[in-house]
């Protein structure tokens, strides 16, 4: 029997790639960068399945260009899945999955890191060592906000945000509040879900928005939102760069509206605003949530097994439509 053809759109763990080889007639692609339109459109016509990830851009707008499509299954290479427009996709027939729970523990982690390096401003403090402008230790040199036993505000309690909260509070001692559009019956802590963001980012020293990117929480974080919080409130982005007006962002914190953000995501990302470059109380990180080996082959054992059902009996475990 013949094998599938299938198209990885990106260079993935050895250990991945090995076990897709023995298993599918593979083609990966040689480039970094995510798929053009006209790759894109190809990977349609040309395999029976692609595993693209983050900027490969299949909208609405792509399949109807495609001639003869062969493609049934975009098997994503990530818990997001936002640069795939799903509808279109169940529209001409093509089953998309992703990687859910893989990616929890490490993208809660990176979360901690940025709360930590916003807080304490350890970015600003190591560019004054490098620099050669650290003059010794001095009583108010370098102050930061405290952590430990602030409240923390989340925006979006599912498996991420839940780990984030665990972490907090056992870790920092930190009282947590959040929102959620549907009701969360366990939490996993002692948290109170409140009836909106406006109240949650009102209330919290630290809010971090751990929400799925799609249309519905596209912008969610914006100037209104902004304008809620708290003077000195510091912002977490860990989940998707357009769920923020990044525009917004830049005049909340250019204006101190906000006190300070830490960001792994960007709503053009990997373009990111000199605004935000230029400002001491940002920390800025390079997408970073699953920078880990182990998480990055779980992730892509994940893409595996889910094009193994799919060839085998059509039901992938991690099927969005």
């Amino acid at each position: 029997m013949s094998k599938s053809r299938v198209l990885f759109t990106r260079i993935l763990p050895d250990k991945v790639m090995d076990e897709a080889d023995k298993l599918f007639d593979l083609t990966i692609r040689d480039s970094a960068i995510p798929m053009t339109e006209e790759e894109a459109i190809q990977s349609l016509e040309e395999y029976d399945a692609v595993v693209p990830t983050l900027g490969d851009d299949f909208n609405a707008g792509i399949f109807p260009k495609v001639n003869n499509l062969r493609c049934k299954i975009l098997a994503n290479f990530g818990a997001g899945y936002n640069h795939i427009e799903v509808s279109a996709a169940k529209d001409n027939g093509v089953t998309v999955t992703n990687t859910p729970g893989a990616v929890t523990d490490a993208t809660a982690d990176i979360a901690l890191s940025l709360i930590l390096m916003t807080a304490r401003r350890t970015v600003e403090g190591d560019r004054i060592v490098r620099a050669n402008q650290w003059t010794g230790w001095k009583p108010t040199e370098m102050l930061g906000a405290h952590v430990t036993g602030q409240t923390l505000g989340i925006i979006g309690m599912g498996r991420i945000g839940k780990a984030i909260a665990k972490r907090c509070q056992a870790g920092f001692d930190m009282k947590v509040i959040f929102f959620n559009r549907s009701r969360v019956a366990d939490p996993g802590v002692e948290a109170t879900q409140l009836d909106s963001a406006e109240e949650v980012v009102a209330k919290a020293n630290f809010v971090v928005v751990a929400v799925r990117s799609g249309p519905e929480s596209y912008h969610l974080i914006d100037r209104n939102l902004l304008s809620a919080m708290r003077k000195d409130g510091i912002f977490i982005n860990i989940s998707r760069g357009d769920v923020v007006d990044e525009q917004a962002l830049i005049e909340a914190l250019s204006t101190n509206q906000i006190a300070g953000a830490g960001l792994d995501v960007y709503e053009f990302e990997p373009e990111v605003p000199d605004e935000l470059k230029a400002m001491e109380n940002v920390v800025l990180l390079p997408h970073l949530g699953t920078s880990v080996l182990a998480v990055r082959e779980d992730m892509g054992m994940m893409v595996i097994d889910n094009l193994k059902a799919y060839f085998t009996d059509g039901n992938p475990p991690n099927r969005v439509i």
